[in-house]
């Protein structure tokens, strides 16, 4: 639940810095905005500077640099399928929504700044909700379950809004289809994101965490680097086509996953003795 609820409300905060963009590109200008941005990143850093503690997050055990690798198998397709599916929102999302927005349906800069926003905001409530949505989920075993099942489901919905476009463009059927698939995404995302700790141990959630969303990370610089690429040569359809294909290849990573095997008493003992 608090991992849902975290992971969530950043989200929600993401989506106002959308909104805020929207309209600093409207209000004062591409470089005036970078500037403004500029001031309050300086504001935030004096900040941490000041009231963060030293030993804050600093490890009690050195970390070589091989341990920042996973060695667990679940980890590592849970890593894998993280490239994936943030690659399958971000080949749409960072550019070509936004400019088909604006050159093909006239909005201006603030209002596909509000619509990124919502976006982007329904997005993180509906993250911080999935506990309560999916109360069934109460280990890794129904938690990889439920992550096949809403892999599935994400995977429609791209596909279905390609196909659609390509042949019968709609403003409406587009805005809805991507609301559709914010919170088809953001279930996966916070089933995703409990599963990274189920598997985890104890003293390695840390390393898992940030191991995942380094691929996390990976997954949306290539969408974003696709995003430009398929939207300028293929246009919006081809777009959604190579997120519905990203989905299929995130769902396939997560085939693999089941219940974490339990060690046996007789290892635990064993364990203990040596």
């Amino acid at each position: 639940r608090w991992v849902a609820v975290l992971t969530g409300s950043k989200n929600a905060l993401k989506g106002v810095g959308f909104f805020l963009g929207g309209a600093l590109l409207a209000w004062v200008g591409f470089q005036s905005a970078l500037w403004g941005m500029a001031g309050v990143l300086v504001a935030v850093l004096a900040s941490a500077v000041v009231s963060l503690r030293a030993d804050l997050g600093k490890a009690k055990a050195r970390v070589r640099g091989r341990d920042l690798f996973s060695k667990t198998r679940e980890i590592n397709w849970l890593s894998a399928t993280r490239v994936f599916l943030f690659a399958s929102r971000d080949v749409w999302f960072v550019v070509g929504v936004p400019i088909y927005l604006y050159s093909w349906l006239g909005w201006s800069f603030d209002e596909v700044g509000a619509f990124m926003a919502a976006w982007v905001i329904g997005y993180g409530v509906v993250q911080a909700a999935v506990p309560r949505v999916l109360s069934g989920t109460k280990n890794a075993e129904s938690g990889a379950r439920a992550a096949k099942l809403w892999g599935i489901f994400l995977f429609l919905v791209p596909a279905a809004l390609a196909a659609t476009m390509a042949t019968v463009p709609s403003a409406g059927l587009l805005i809805g289809g991507l609301f559709i698939f914010a919170v088809v995404l953001a279930i996966n995302s916070a089933l995703h994101s409990y599963l990274i700790v189920a598997y985890s141990d104890v003293d390695k959630v840390a390393l898992n965490v940030g191991f995942y969303y380094m691929a996390n990370a990976m997954g949306r610089l290539g969408g974003t680097l696709l995003s430009g690429l398929v939207f300028q040569m293929a246009g919006l359809s081809a777009s959604l086509w190579v997120s519905a294909v990203m989905v299929a290849a995130a769902v396939l990573f997560t085939l693999p996953l089941a219940a974490r095997p339990r060690p046996s008493a007789r290892e635990i003992v064993g364990k203990d003795v040596m």
